[in-house]
């Protein structure tokens, strides 16, 4: 039954308890018959304008019901675009706000979910692509050994470096992977050191030292003698600053030079960024460029760059730590990627 019936049906019993009331009175000569009469007739006029003044101030009542029911229905099947209008009395009004901050939430989640199951989906064919080409290669190789095909001893050695190569290869994928999906769960526990970023700086610079030398490439650093302890896991940061600069030396063209600095950005928080004179992003690639298995080069060439995992796991360690990360780029002029992080 609806509500309007519902309501109308109250009306109709209220009228005809007052006229049941009068005809008692009158029953028992309290009342003569055209007392009765005129105040029957007084009520039941009362009732008809009862009865139409309900249904003006019902309907917008009732057409609000209707609307929300109507958009709760496109709500299950998935249709989130629509809202209500905030019409009616002010209960409804504040209903029809509250229902439409719901239908919003619940688009955004509902996006999130076909995001995710996107991201799932294609996280899957990356690890598989990336997965399928080292061991097919380290397959063929191996066939190659066993069948022996090869018989030159500096073959045979260079087919041997080529697996252990790609067997490395899959071996940091997989840490990758492990590391990021402890970076998404939230399992890392931020255990943070009081230190100078000197020796992390250092100590990554060292690990780079042949390919400086195999490009041509000079080394920039520049850093304030003031700076103060960091409160950061420095191996974690050392992760960071690898992936920058490593994809700096990718990007850059032999015998130029990489720029890393390091500098007070306000009373808690310094900051450091690695600039190359490479090839530069495009718009569209420095919206994508931290996301997981995203690449600049598109042929995804095995020896063209690394796992695409990179810039994600730099991007989980600094979110970990408190800070942020971000690239300023112009295509043709090089890309500067930079990280804050917290004083101690």
């Amino acid at each position: 039954m609806k509500l309007r019936t519902y309501l109308f049906l109250a009306n109709f019993i209220s009228v005809g308890f007052i006229l049941f009331s009068l005809f008692y009175v009158y029953d028992h000569m309290k009342l003569t018959l055209d007392d009765f009469i005129l105040l029957s007739s007084v009520t039941v006029g009362a009732s008809l304008l009862s009865f139409i003044i309900h249904f003006i101030v019902m309907h917008p009542v009732q057409k609000s019901l209707r609307l929300i029911t109507h958009q709760a229905k496109r709500i299950s099947v998935g249709d989130f675009q629509g809202e209500v209008p905030d019409i009616g009395p002010k209960e409804f009004k504040e209903l029809a706000l509250q229902f439409n901050d719901m239908n919003k939430k619940l688009d955004e989640s509902f996006q999130k979910i076909i995001q995710t199951e996107s991201s799932r989906r294609e996280l899957v064919a990356n690890v598989s692509h990336d997965l399928r080409t080292p061991l097919a290669s380290i397959q063929s190789f191996v066939e190659a050994l066993q069948d022996n095909v090869i018989q030159d001893k500096n073959k045979m050695n260079e087919y041997l470096n080529t697996i252990q190569l790609e067997s490395k290869r899959l071996g940091n994928l997989i840490d990758d992977l492990f590391h990021l999906s402890r970076l998404d769960a939230g399992a890392e526990k931020f255990e943070p050191e009081s230190i100078f970023i000197d020796p992390i700086i250092i100590e990554t610079l060292q690990g780079f030292a042949i390919q400086f030398e195999e490009k041509g490439l000079d080394i920039s650093v520049s850093m304030p003698d003031d700076l103060p302890r960091l409160s950061v896991m420095p191996h974690k940061v050392i992760r960071v600053l690898q992936n920058l600069i490593g994809n700096a030396i990718r990007h850059s063209p032999n015998g130029s030079t990489i720029e890393l600095s390091v500098q007070n950005l306000n009373d808690k928080k310094v900051l450091v960024s690695v600039k190359d004179q490479g090839e530069g992003l495009l718009a569209d690639e420095k919206e994508k460029i931290f996301e997981r298995f995203y690449r600049t080069d598109k042929s995804r060439n095995r020896y063209s760059g690394g796992s695409g995992l990179g810039l994600a796991i730099a991007k989980g360690i600094i979110d970990l730590h408190g800070g942020e990360i971000g690239v300023e780029s112009v295509e043709g002029e090089g890309s500067r990627f930079w990280f804050t992080l917290l004083k101690n």
